[in-house]
């Protein structure tokens, strides 16, 4: 821009902050609740749900009374579907897709047609790789998903079809498809970007979803079972939460409006894309990371509390005035995703010896459920966040990558979601907002 480009550029801006920004007066003139949230935290009722239900506080007299948070999928409690498939010692986001999609445990026969499905719906549409993916690269792999789910839309004969069949058919073309977009997406990243050797190791059949996603993004192609296991977790604690989460909502909103199955899920992907919902297990990393380089002995305890104090300062960090991966919309005393995959990171970090780095993730959980008691007496819990990018960490997947296996667990969810609006509310989803301005005259431009 020339010196008069820019100076007329920030009078735009100037324009646009001052009349974009509304009084916060107004808010409670009009009892418009900020962030669809009730006064007391809790979320504003817009709808329905068989999918699943998130649980973290109880209401007595209109007072939010914390307790222990639990997870239901379907009906069944997330802990307990967790211990069923590895008791039997075997992966489970194929199951929890079936029981999400369909709303039923499938039975053995069932599962193993169910996988052999997946395993032929993985591979991309002739052409697609080389077409798109290499040829139109992306330094963010999130925007290569979103835009690659909209490229399949030019090649579904039935795209608009809203018939329950080709629904049906739609998502599970997506939910088997993203993970092989976003392996692939990432080597076209790290060939084209970062000058890295181009790899492209095709989906392996016989795979879990889980594995087939450390079979395709690593350039050697191995792992160990506890690595996959860790990673089917993941994906299954990911898979779903509830029909008020930001991106299931959009789905359900975009949906309503009668749009196309691809067009939902970009959306969704485009809403998991911010940091404040999908992209928070980036930032734990990042600010752990920021931990090591400005504690001298983050195994002292009071020298870590001092700097976890200035981060909530907005001293520290990103100033943000954030401990990442602590802290929930909806649970109070614990998330039970956090709790399962505590758990796990454990096993995982004495596999790969490193109980020193889990003590620091256990101790900036202890320390800010202390600080915040002690200062705002407020209760704080670790969020699934905390522990998952530790996990990604551990198994040595990519910054990049950390989003888009959330969002190739979700899309179970999010097309779950969608089915259940279609089929079950007809109406466009179209909530009031109210005009705060007051009335203007027009005024004619000789006269302005």
């Amino acid at each position: 821009m020339s010196y008069y480009t820019k100076k007329y550029f920030k009078n735009l801006i100037k324009m646009a902050q001052d009349n974009n920004f509304i009084e916060p007066e107004y808010y409670d003139k009009y009892n418009v609740k900020k962030g669809l949230r009730n006064k007391n935290g809790t979320g504003v009722l817009v709808g329905l749900t068989k999918i699943g239900d998130v649980r973290g506080y109880d209401v007595v007299d209109e007072i939010k009374v914390p307790k222990d948070g639990a997870l239901y999928y379907r009906g069944i409690e997330i802990k307990d579907f967790v211990k069923g498939f590895q008791e039997e010692n075997r992966m489970g986001f194929e199951e929890c897709i079936f029981l999400l999609l369909f709303g039923k445990l499938p039975s053995k026969f069932e599962l193993e047609e169910f996988n052999l499905l997946l395993d032929e719906l993985r591979f991309l549409p002739d052409g697609f790789t080389e077409n798109f993916l290499l040829k139109l690269p992306s330094k963010n792999i999130m925007n290569l998903l979103q835009r690659s789910v909209l490229f399949l839309y030019s090649m579904d004969d039935s795209a608009d079809d809203l018939d329950v069949e080709n629904l049906v058919r739609q998502s599970l073309e997506l939910i088997a498809k993203i993970p092989t977009i976003m392996a692939y997406g990432y080597h076209a990243t790290e060939h084209y970007f970062n000058g890295k050797s181009l790899f492209i190791h095709p989906p392996k059949r016989g795979l879990s979803t889980a594995e087939n996603i450390l079979y395709m993004s690593r350039y050697n192609s191995k792992y160990t079972k506890t690595e996959a296991e860790v990673l089917d977790l993941c994906l299954v604690l990911h898979a779903e939460h509830g029909g008020g989460n930001n991106s299931a909502f959009a789905t359900h909103v975009v949906s309503s409006s009668g749009t196309d199955t691809y067009s939902a899920i970009s959306t969704a992907i485009g809403s998991l894309k911010g940091p404040k919902h999908g992209g928070a297990n980036s930032k734990v990393k990042l600010m752990m990371s920021n931990i090591k380089d400005n504690v001298v002995n983050y195994e002292d305890k009071t020298e870590l509390k001092n700097y976890l104090i200035k981060i909530l300062s907005k001293k520290a960090f990103d100033r943000e005035g954030l401990i990442y991966g602590m802290g929930h919309a909806i649970y109070t005393l614990s998330d039970p995703r956090a709790v399962l995959l505590k758990e796990k990171a454990y096993e995982l970090a004495k596999e790969k010896n490193n109980i020193k780095e889990f003590q620091l993730y256990n101790d900036v959980e202890s320390l800010t459920k202390e600080i915040f008691e002690n200062s705002k007496g407020k209760l704080m819990s670790a969020n699934v966040d905390l522990y998952s990018g530790f996990i990604y960490d551990m198994l040595n997947i990519p910054d990049n990558l950390y989003t888009p296996i959330f969002a190739a667990a979700r899309s179970a969810g999010w097309s779950a979601h969608r089915i259940e609006q279609i089929l079950s509310d007809k109406k466009i989803i179209r909530p009031a907002y109210q005009h705060v301005l007051g009335d203007n005259d027009y005024t004619p431009l000789n006269k302005r």
